[in-house]
């Protein structure tokens, strides 16, 4: 496939790699990410104390892992930044194969830690949870499929694409994680659209998305008491939604104040899925809007760049992959002011965890590699250069 770029930054092959990598990385977007990782870990230092001590741990447990953990995210993302397109496609389908294999030995060897869903590999120091990795994996997988069915002779990519969506989505269903599995789906289907794909399709996309989930809430309890819960016009103040809730209501414009905030004695998940109300409940609202316009500039961005791009494959993994990024923070952020039933899902470089910061990690370090400028002309000069031969 032909790699392209977004502008013409002369820039040698022969130069060294970190120079080289400096002036073509897209560093807006870096530095959001750095920022988002410094709130995440000053939301950490507020809510984590009251879970740490509750386990009997030291009071910054959770944080000083969150920093362990994040280090080796942003180091994983730099390292994944310098790499050439190629070659992330390649170590990304053998993660994905990986990750695809772990995750179809979960229900055997996975445990659920009390949730109710079968979605971690107990590691003793920590947990693995193997759909945080089978992400970016499969949206680079897939816009490989998609991409090699756009070219002459090429195989059915949309078929087989297709068929590797549902069979995971399934799997992922069947845990149940139906928020990671709807994220699956919307990855594919806005890689399928900008594919070309008819819109006849996508439509009767959604019509089976919506039959699914009739099928899913007719038989499955924990998607049916979370959509019950949602619904109600009664919200019990003493739930996780109804304690975030009031957590957003109480803060205002500008806070209670560092260190003031209550929720984080009420919700078992303060530091990972319901983050956003301790930000807005010490923060206010102010800081909620931070964080919202530093995801905002990410994916902004990222799809600028990529409008310039003419390989259909960078195209289309770095579509998914902004996509998706975006889409979990608009889910968790919306969960936590019950615009969206729960789900489960962390605020990406700002929740703890382990999984889905190292996995963050190599996702933007995609997109960064995905996104960075090459240098090899304009479309018009290629379209003269051919024109004279």
């Amino acid at each position: 496939m032909t790699e392209m770029v977004h502008g013409a930054i002369p820039v040698s092959s022969g130069d060294p790699i970190l120079p080289r990598w400096w002036r073509t990385i897209d560093k807006w977007t870096m530095s959001c990410i750095l920022i988002l990782f410094g709130i995440g870990l000053l939301l950490g230092l507020a809510s984590s104390p009251p879970l740490a001590a509750k386990n009997g741990l030291e009071p910054f447990h959770y944080v000083t892992r969150q920093a362990i953990f994040g280090g080796a995210a942003m180091v994983t993302m730099f390292i994944v930044s310098m790499m050439s397109p190629t070659l992330v496609r390649r170590l990304a389908v053998l993660g994905f194969l990986a990750a695809f294999a772990a995750l179809a030995m979960l229900p055997v060897l996975g445990t659920d830690f009390g949730k109710g869903a079968v979605r971690w590999y107990s590691l003793g120091f920590a947990s693995l949870q193997p759909s945080e990795f089978l992400k970016p994996g499969f949206i680079v997988m897939a816009a490989w499929l998609l991409a090699a069915s756009q070219q002459i002779g090429g195989p059915p990519g949309k078929s087989y694409s297709f068929v590797l969506t549902m069979v995971i989505v399934l799997m992922l269903a069947m845990q149940p994680d139906f928020g990671q599995a709807a994220l699956i789906l919307f990855a594919w289907g806005v890689m399928y659209f900008v594919a070309g794909a008819p819109m006849l399709i996508l439509i009767s996309l959604a019509g089976l998305v919506i039959f699914a989930g009739t099928i899913a809430y007719s038989n499955s309890e924990h998607f049916a008491r979370r959509i019950d819960g949602f619904l109600s016009p009664d919200l019990d103040p003493t739930t996780q939604l109804g304690y975030a809730t009031n957590a957003i209501r109480e803060g205002g414009f500008f806070g209670v104040g560092v260190g003031e905030g209550q929720v984080k004695w009420s919700l078992p998940d303060a530091h990972t899925d319901f983050i956003i109300a301790v930000a807005a409940e010490e923060y206010g609202l102010i800081c909620v809007l931070v964080i919202i316009a530093l995801y905002a500039v990410i994916v902004v961005r990222s799809l600028l760049r990529l409008m310039k791009e003419r390989d259909p494959f960078i195209r289309l993994a770095g579509t998914g992959l902004a996509c998706a990024f975006g889409v979990q923070a608009m889910i968790n952020m919306g969960v936590a002011v019950r615009l969206l039933p729960a789900k489960g899902m962390t605020l990406p470089f700002v929740s703890y965890g382990g999984s889905s910061l190292i996995a963050g990690g190599i996702a933007v370090g995609m997109l960064l590699a995905f996104t960075r400028s090459r240098p090899q002309g304009e479309m018009e000069d290629i379209l003269l250069r051919r024109a004279n031969r």
